[in-house]
């Protein structure tokens, strides 16, 4: 019971491992899941990189944005900062200021001269001057003629900033001109509402033109010149595209480099304003460029009075970008490959290993099942023995003493009594296959001849062949051939190969070739050839096993034996048959002694 238990086990091994479904599917999972991470890692690893550039690009913008904020402020405060009169000696502080005033002046100079032309062209009028001034945050804008009287004028000048003490004798009209000088002047001794103003004389001393300021002007023209100032200083390299200050009524200030696009999200700009966004970022790209957009609030005095916006090249963060996913793609496409080489090489080699396995396994189911066999072979045997000789002796006697007096009856006697001899014969053959298969397969080697052994044997049976009308042909192409062999136990096997063949002669005469040839250096083939009935393809899978036999009368146990043997001299049966053309035993020996069998 024990034994078919095993068997049970082993054959459910050989279900498990040699499953065509399960180890395939189970391979293709683990690799669709290593594929995966991979490439999953790959685009995390791309991220990063993104991640880790717009951050690089991000720390650029608010250092760069930082800077012109420092700069802005620091010139904003030389502009503003107010002379110190009666003073001969300057600070450098106060040399920068005045130079820096000397800007502002030139700045709105510049303007004064491009109104001049236009005034010369006659494009000038009263609603121009005033959309004029509007646009540039003048209070005033004259144009005067020589008697200093206005022309064209934006407006009319506000008298009430004058005192009453400033004001003319009465009866006498004061020229704009005049006007404006004393405005100025009584702002500056009595420190009223802060401004100035500036007037260029025509070349041909045909009129005047003049520019006033408020305080609102003077903040404005300051911030942007400051503005202007520290752009110029940053200047244009490290990626800036474009710098600009907007002021809080969203008109551009200062700028340097590539005219900026207005801003696309008016909520943004006013969040910007109201101090509820510290940076915002957009991208975008014109026609030249790939852009990064950045914009900060514009601190004075821990007021926000406007916006700055730096765009940065992002074609080259683009283009780093584009080669680190190259890498990443080549890198991850590498490692699936190598992982799924690495399946395939362990799904082989698991299947060798299985393969291994299952043998194995085969072969100890076989060692348990001859094992199983000989103790059964020799219990069978004992228990036989004894009472076929006594049927034995008893049908010598009746063969003997017992013979009919009547011919035909005497005939008939003869026959069964034959029968019975041949039989008795024929299960004392099994008996001693089964006491044959039962003992120790221990091996005692000494060198001897496989020719001398097997002409040993042909002699032994070629009366039986003879008298079965087969014929016994020898050809020995090597000889003597001396190898390290039990002799009882390889004269046993090849006694049973003999055997096989001249049993499977069914034929009236047949005929067995047996040739002894050397293959290669260290191995001996003996081949044993027949002309009988051949097997199938299916047959000569199963003749090894000792529970298999194509004879009728017959136990099965001679051709496994015979493997066993040869197996145990390190050697090995190959067999070729073709179906009622006769079937061929190659048995190679090795012409060095191998490690017995137990």
């Amino acid at each position: 019971m024990r034994f078919f238990r095993k068997k049970e086990l082993i054959i459910r091994r050989k279900a498990k491992y040699n499953d065509p479904f399960l180890q395939p599917l189970a391979v293709a999972i683990v690799s669709a899941v290593l594929v995966t991470l991979i490439i999953g890692m790959g685009f995390l690893e791309i991220r990063r990189n993104e991640k880790n550039l717009m951050s690089f690009m991000e720390d650029q913008a608010l250092n760069t944005i930082g800077v012109l904020q420092r700069m802005t402020e620091e010139n904003f405060k030389s502009i503003s900062a107010p002379e110190q009169p009666g003073s001969d000696s300057k600070t450098s502080r106060q040399e920068e200021a005045a130079y820096s005033k000397k800007w502002v002046a030139e700045a709105i100079t510049s303007l004064a001269f491009n109104l001049d032309e236009q005034w010369k062209q006659g494009n000038v009028n009263n609603d121009y001057l005033a959309q004029f001034a509007e646009d540039n945050n003048f209070s005033y804008v004259g144009l005067l003629n020589a008697r200093g009287n206005a022309v064209f004028q934006s407006g009319h000048l506000q008298t009430n900033l004058l005192d009453p003490d400033d004001l003319p004798e009465q009866g006498r009209k004061l020229s704009t001109l005049e006007l404006i000088e004393l405005i100025e002047q009584s702002r500056l001794r009595q420190k009223k509402v802060p401004g100035g103003f500036i007037g260029i004389t025509r070349r041909d001393k045909s009129g005047t033109v003049v520019i006033s300021l408020d305080k609102k002007g003077i903040i404005y023209w300051s911030l942007k010149v400051a503005g202007e100032k520290g752009m110029n200083k940053i200047g244009e390299g490290h990626g800036i595209i474009y710098m600009q200050i907007i002021n809080n009524q969203n008109k551009l200030l200062s700028s340097v480099g590539q005219k900026a696009p207005g801003f696309t999200d008016n909520l943004k700009m006013k969040n910007i304003l109201a101090g509820k966004v510290k940076v915002t970022s957009t991208k975008f790209a014109d026609d030249k460029n790939m852009i990064l957009d950045f914009a900060a609030p514009l601190f004075l005095d821990k007021k926000i009075v406007g916006i700055m916006r730096i765009g940065l090249d992002r074609g080259s963060m683009d283009k780093i970008l584009s080669e680190s996913r190259q890498n990443i793609f080549l890198f991850s496409f590498f490692i699936v490959v190598v992982a799924l080489v690495s399946m395939w090489l362990l799904y082989h080699d698991q299947n060798r290993h299985m393969a291994g396995v299952v043998e194995m396994e085969r072969q100890l189911e076989k060692a348990e099942r001859l094992s199983s066999l000989g103790q059964l072979a020799a219990g069978v045997a004992h228990e036989i023995r004894n009472p076929l000789n006594a049927i034995s002796i008893a049908a010598q006697r009746l063969h003997r003493d017992f013979v009919p007096s009547d011919p035909q009856k005497a005939n008939d006697f003869q026959n069964i009594s034959g029968i019975i001899k041949d039989e008795i014969k024929r299960l004392n053959g099994i008996i001693e296959e089964f006491l044959t298969f039962s003992k120790s397969r221990r091996l005692d080697f000494c060198t001897f001849s496989v020719t001398g052994l097997l002409e040993k044997i042909v002699s032994l049976m070629k009366e039986e062949a003879s008298a079965r009308g087969i014929a016994i042909e020898t050809t020995w192409k090597f000889e003597p051939a001396y190898i390290s062999m039990d002799v009882n136990k390889l004269q046993q096997a090849f006694i049973n190969l003999i055997k096989n063949a001249m049993e499977s002669i069914t034929q009236e005469e047949g005929r067995i070739l047996i040739t002894v040839d050397k293959d290669g250096k260290n191995y001996i083939v003996v081949r044993i050839a027949d002309t009988g009935c051949g097997m199938t393809e299916e047959e000569m899978n199963k003749i090894f096993n000792p529970e298999y036999t194509t004879k009728e009368k017959g136990v099965g146990l001679g051709i496994p034996l015979a493997f066993e043997i040869i197996r145990g001299h390190g050697g090995d049966i190959q067999v070729t048959s073709r179906k009622d053309k006769g079937t061929t035993f190659d048995v190679i020996l090795p012409s060095e002694r191998f490690n017995d069998i137990s």
